[in-house]
């Protein structure tokens, strides 16, 4: 499926914090009366009456709300000590990729060690769930639990601490370009790589909203639709999922840490060997078939 290899705190002043707060507000009002969930993937004539409305938002408080992050340094505000991680999943296009950028956020906005990670590649959105046997597989020669089969797109699950999500939200909208497109969008295609985020609650969580300002605050360039399992693959939107109605389900070793799926993509041998590490140490991936060739290499 991939034909290639890889494309590739915050100290604030009270004003700053006085302003961040009144535009919250406004962001909130905005987005439960103009942005809803669509049950489906709106028409091109929905899509470019939203737009307007949107753009016309941005170049007031959307622009105000950026200008004071830039004026506050941008640095993020330490977590919680005590918060209770949660848990969320991150889909657009194949995982490698997107595993490897999660990586880097966690230590950069968690301060996370080699050791420390939770970013893992896998399966998620499908109505089907798991096989009898409870496995979910990639694509292989004795047809085991397809996850495609399933219903399922290929995420990155991750442990974060409430308080943080909003910045990984960012660093998510970050893998689309400026036209809303996801990385590999013209190479694999189909509902295998479509977009979704997976969090508690799906779109009648409080989460919903704040990912919703998080996709406003880096350029407003996808929508949004609920997840019903199943999901079609629509080009700039991404489907809201209930985490415990639409569970994650971990990918084979050989997936995992794997080099990006654009030629050239190619990551440092201590991030390629994480994946062993974690499997001396105990992890579990499943016992799924090696892929089309049961090679365990490249999904062969």
């Amino acid at each position: 499926h991939k034909g290639g290899k890889k494309q590739t705190t915050m100290t604030t002043t009270v004003v700053h914090l006085a302003l961040y707060a009144a535009l919250f507000c406004g962001v909130s009002a905005w987005t439960s009366n103009k942005r809803s969930f669509y049950p489906n993937a709106r028409t091109l004539q929905q899509e470019q009456e939203q737009q307007q409305s949107r753009r016309n938002f941005l170049a007031t408080g959307g622009a105000l709300i950026a200008s004071t992050f830039a004026a506050a340094g941008g640095l993020p505000s330490p977590a919680n000590a005590d918060e209770e991680l949660m848990e969320v999943y991150f889909g657009c296009g194949c995982f490698w990729h997107v595993q490897h950028e999660f990586v880097e956020a966690e230590k950069k906005i968690l301060g996370r060690s080699d050791d420390e990670l939770t970013s893992r590649a896998g399966y998620a959105g499908g109505k089907n769930g798991a096989s009898a046997d409870g496995k979910v597989c990639y694509h292989n020669a004795l047809n085991v639990a397809d996850y495609g089969k399933l219903g399922h797109a290929e995420v990155v699950h991750m442990k974060i601490p409430p308080s943080k999500f909003e910045e990984f939200a960012a660093e998510y909208f970050k893998l689309f370009d400026d036209k809303g497109f996801r990385p590999d969008q013209f190479g694999d295609r189909g509902p295998e790589y479509r977009n979704l985020v997976g969090i508690k609650g799906g779109t009648n969580s409080d989460l919903a909203q704040k990912l919703i300002k998080s996709s406003i605050a880096t350029g407003d360039k996808v929508d949004f639709a609920v997840g019903k399992g199943d999901d079609r693959d629509a080009a700039k939107v991404v489907f809201v999922m209930d985490i415990e109605k639409y569970p994650f389900f971990i990918a084979e070793n050989y997936h995992q840490f794997h080099d990006g799926f654009n030629f050239g993509e190619n990551y440092p041998n201590s991030y390629n060997s994480l994946a062993s590490k974690y499997a001396q140490k105990g992890e579990n991936f499943g016992s799924c078939p090696n892929g089309m060739l049961g090679v365990g290499v490249g999904g062969l």
